[in-house]
């Protein structure tokens, strides 16, 4: 599901509006196309500060305790509901921390190097993994589930074609710097996505803030953006991690690759194009289909009965028994839908049929049932 959800809520909505107001003398005009190579150009690899992330789509908040809940794996799902705080410190490509504030605890993901560490002072548990050597090359992400402005815009602009407007609103102030306000919005009239605001920094070109809004809404969707900001390198201990003690550490083993390597490339080629997705319709209005098995989702028997069941009722009970990880969090927003089930949100639809097969877009649920009807 991370790789349907995540993605498709990032490529969603905007809020144009929810940036703090401009102050302070005006910056240099310029067209979108130069705020847009000012973003290019920027080369700001080292900073710390405070990231605030809101998020108004309509998934209901996890709970806090039963199966998965606060496990690794559904991290990513928990940070999509409600108002989270982070730290953020960055030296170059292989130095990264993000502390993720909890109420009463904190959750780190540290880079260093090779090294990567992940700590929840909620339970004092701890897993560390040791990167390939050419981690700097191939893993680019930043640790820890929330993104960055710098990042979110990245897969944001990646995705700006013909059906996009692009234009430069009244500038904004984020973390007390002046910011250009580029506004991107959808032309389709079909796409769940209203537009999408990111404020650019006007002296660096870095992205300081990314506002998302859906259509029909007067409120935010999804928003992250700096609250302080230091454009300098973070004293470098903050990336020395050790355990606390007492700590409960668990090794996370690294990839085979060797072993990958020796599967006949037939066999590595096409159990990868068994689980690619097929894309239907165009921009905006785009329908993944991930076929049977190609994710992790639950099995399900039987239509939920309404009368004993509220699969939108965090720690409702599911018909056929518990699960753990993110499928069993992930069910409990499912509603029955003919043919299987729905998991809505403001930005992004994901229907889940009964045969297994996964649709997810940023359109409405015929969208993705008319994209079902043809994959049959």
């Amino acid at each position: 599901m991370p790789a349907v959800a995540v993605p498709a809520v990032i490529a969603a909505g905007v809020l144009s509006g929810s940036l703090p107001a401009n102050a302070g003398d005006p910056l240099p005009e310029k067209t979108p196309q130069e705020v847009l190579l000012l973003i290019a150009q920027h080369g700001e690899k080292s900073l710390s500060g405070t990231l605030e992330q809101s998020s108004a789509i309509g998934l209901p908040e996890l709970p806090t305790s039963g199966p998965g809940a606060g496990s690794p794996e559904t991290a990513w799902l928990e940070l999509l509901t409600g108002p989270h705080t982070a730290r953020v410190y960055l030296d170059g490509p292989a130095n990264a921390r993000v502390q993720v504030m909890d109420r009463m605890a904190e959750r780190d993901a540290v880079r260093h190097g090779n090294e990567l560490w992940f700590y929840n002072s909620k339970d004092n548990t701890a897993a560390h993994a040791q990167l390939p050597a050419d981690a700097a090359s191939r893993h680019a992400a930043r640790p820890g589930g929330v993104a960055t402005p710098e990042d979110l815009a990245g897969k944001l602009l990646a995705k700006v074609d013909a059906g996009t407007d692009v234009t430069v609103g009244p500038d904004v102030q984020v973390a007390g710097r002046a910011a250009y306000n580029l506004i991107l919005t959808p032309k389709s009239d079909v796409t769940l996505v209203n537009s999408i605001a990111i404020a650019v920094d006007g002296e660096t070109g870095l992205p300081l803030g990314v506002d998302l809004k859906a259509r029909g809404q007067s409120e935010p969707a999804f928003s992250v953006a700096f609250t302080n900001l230091t454009l300098e390198a973070p004293d470098s201990a903050i990336f020395n991690f050790t355990p606390p003690a007492g700590a409960t550490v668990k090794e996370i083993p690294p990839p085979d690759h060797k072993a990958d390597a020796a599967k006949p490339p037939s066999d590595t080629a096409k159990a990868k194009a068994e689980k690619k997705p097929t894309v239907t319709g165009t921009g905006w209005e785009s329908v993944l289909e991930f076929p049977a098995g190609a994710l992790a989702m639950p099995a399900r028997t039987g239509t939920p009965d309404p009368a004993t069941a509220n699969p939108l009722q965090p720690g409702a009970p599911l018909p056929d028994g518990s699960r753990s990880g993110a499928g069993a969090l992930l069910e409990q927003a499912a509603v029955a839908v003919p043919g299987g089930r729905l998991v809505s949100t403001s930005l992004v639809n994901v229907l889940i049929l009964d045969d297994g097969r996964i649709f997810a877009g940023s359109v409405p649920l015929e969208r993705l049932q008319a994209a079902a009807a043809l994959g049959k």
